[in-house]
């Protein structure tokens, strides 16, 4: 579990300093170069990923559940984590008027990701990893709504980039429940 949790602190740190220390982001930003910081930002993204993915893989070998999920809870999961890919790959397609009225919809996709997983599962690596995004996206997500200047407030350019948001996520949601989460993680969402 310290591997996760390791790797939680390092990675979801890295990604809440603009959360908390907006203007020490800005002078580093101005000290380092953007390039080396986005390259020192990037390592730590990586080392903190790799250190969760392991970490959790370890944690979970032996874990108790904490608490019965009721059945309707994991089925939940397979309408948020559709959703959650939808709103995420909006993020980065042309602005449409999903991107426009949620503002930031890759933190907000990755707190329902968060959130589908830890209603689906329920032992102590499970709280550790989702609950942990679930409780930075909340963070981050309201964090962000309250930023100002023009990034802030996405204006939408037509219906292009909604069509492509809802069916490359409706894709990849299904590629994912269709065999590729089970490939990957060694679970079936759907048994």
């Amino acid at each position: 579990m310290l591997i996760l949790v390791t790797g939680m602190i390092i990675f979801l740190g890295i990604h809440s300093v603009r959360i908390f220390a907006e203007s020490a982001r800005d002078r580093m930003i101005d000290r380092l170069g953007e390039g080396r910081y986005k390259g020192a930002y990037s390592v730590l993204s990586l080392v903190g990923i790799l250190l969760v993915g392991y970490g959790y893989g370890q944690a979970k070998i032996g874990g108790l559940p904490l608490w019965e999920t009721p059945g309707g809870l994991r089925h939940l999961a397979l309408v948020l984590v559709p959703v959650a890919f939808v709103l995420v790959v909006s993020a980065y397609v042309p602005t449409g008027h999903i991107k426009a009225a949620v503002r930031h919809p890759m933190v907000l996709g990755i707190a329902l990701w968060a959130l589908g997983h830890l209603l689906a599962n329920a032992t102590a690596a499970d709280l550790v990893l989702f609950g942990g995004f679930l409780g930075w996206g909340i963070v981050d997500y309201i964090n962000a709504l309250g930023r100002t200047g023009p990034a802030a407030r996405p204006v939408a350019r037509g219906y292009g980039g909604d069509i492509a948001a809802v069916g490359i996520g409706l894709v990849l949601a299904a590629i994912f429940i269709g065999g590729l989460h089970e490939w990957l993680f060694g679970v079936a969402p759907i048994a």
